[in-house]
C-alpha cells in the first residue's frame, strides 16, 4: 500500500520525511515546509493509512503495517536514507523504522510522543467509538489536548480547522491506528536505535507529557532531550518557530 504523499523543495535536496499524528493529514505541518524547504531540502509530508489521501484497508492495524507503509513511500521516493521527523503517531513510526530498518533512516525526530501509551484500554474504547459513531464524535476532546486553553482561545480559527480535520479522517482508518497504538510497545527496542535522535517534548503535552519524552532520550544512545515551554501536544503547530529551529539545527548535525 502505497501512502500519499506530498513533496515540497528542490527535488536533488536531503529528503525530510515529516510524519504527522493520528486523525491528521499533510496539512498538519505546514509551518514547516518552507523554513525547511529553503534551507534546500526535499520536504515530503504522507498520510499515514487510513488518513487523508492514504487508502484505508479494512483495521485493525499494527505498527508493523505502517512500518511497512512507510519502506513502501521510501521506495517509491527512491531514495535509500531520509531524514524522519515524526509528531505523535508519525514518531512512534519514526522509532520502529529507527530499531527496525535503520538502514533507512539517517536521523530520528521524535516529537510529542511515547515509545508506549496505555492504558490499552482507552485505545480500544477511542476505536470503539469511532467505529460507531465516526470521528465527529471525538474530534473536540482530541484537538482540546492538541493545544494549550491559551492558544485556543487566541486562535479559535485554528482551532475549528484541526477539528474538521480530526473530523474528516476515515473512522476505519482511525480506529485502525488506534489499535496499533494500544498494543505498541518499543521501550525495549530504544537501546537499538542508533541514528542520530532529537526528542521534543512540549511541557504542558497532556496526551504525551514530557516524562515520555525522557524515557525515550533516556533508552536512545546519545539521544537529545528538549521540552518547549507553552506547547501542549501539536508542538509543531502552536511554538512553530521553537520546533523548527531545533529541527534544523538536528539535522545540520546529523548531516
Amino acid at each position: 500500500m502505497e501512502p500519499h504523499y506530498v513533496s515540497d523543495g528542490p527535488d536533488d535536496g536531503t529528503v525530510v520525511v515529516l510524519s504527522g499524528s493520528l486523525g491528521s493529514d499533510v496539512r498538519m505541518w505546514q509551518p514547516q515546509v518552507a523554513p525547511l524547504a529553503d534551507a534546500g531540502y526535499r520536504v515530503v509530508r504522507h498520510d499515514h493509512r487510513g488518513h487523508g489521501g492514504s487508502p484505508v484497508p479494512p483495521g485493525p492495524y499494527t505498527m508493523d503495517d505502517l512500518g511497512g507503509d512507510a519502506t513502501e513511500l521510501l521506495d517509491a521516493l527512491g531514495v535509500a536514507r531520509v531524514h524522519w521527523v515524526g509528531l505523535s503517531l508519525g514518531g512512534m513510526l519514526g522509532m520502529w523504522l529507527a530499531a527496525h530498518r535503520p538502514d533507512r533512516i539517517a536521523s530520528l525526530t521524535a516529537c510529542c510522543t511515547a515509545a508506549k501509551l496505555g492504558p490499552p484500554e482507552m485505545w480500544a474504547e477511542r476505536a470503539r467509538m469511532v467505529s460507531e459513531h465516526g470521528t465527529g464524535a471525538v474530534a473536540e476532546a482530541v484537538v482540546g489536548r492538541w493545544f494549550t486553553p491559551e492558544f485556543a482561545a487566541a486562535h479559535p480559527d485554528w482551532i475549528d480547522f484541526y477539528q474538521r480535520m480530526v473530523a474528516a479522517t476515515p473512522a476505519e482508518g482511525y480506529a485502525g491506528c488506534c489499535r496499533a497504538i494500544e498494543r505498541m510497545d518499543l521501550l525495549d527496542a530504544l537501546g537499538t536505535i542508533t541514528a542520530p535522535t532529537l526528542v521534543i517534548s512540549g511541557a504542558k503535552d497532556q496526551a504525551t507529557p514530557p516524562e515520555h519524552g525522557q524515557r525515550i532520550a533516556d533508552g536512545v544512545p546519545g539521544a537529545r532531550f528538549e521540552v518547549i515551554d507553552d506547547a501542549a501536544h501539536l508542538g509543531s503547530a502552536e511554538r512553530p518557530e521553537a520546533v523548527t529551529s531545533l529541527l534544523l539545527d538536528h539535522l545540520k548535525e546529523a548531516s
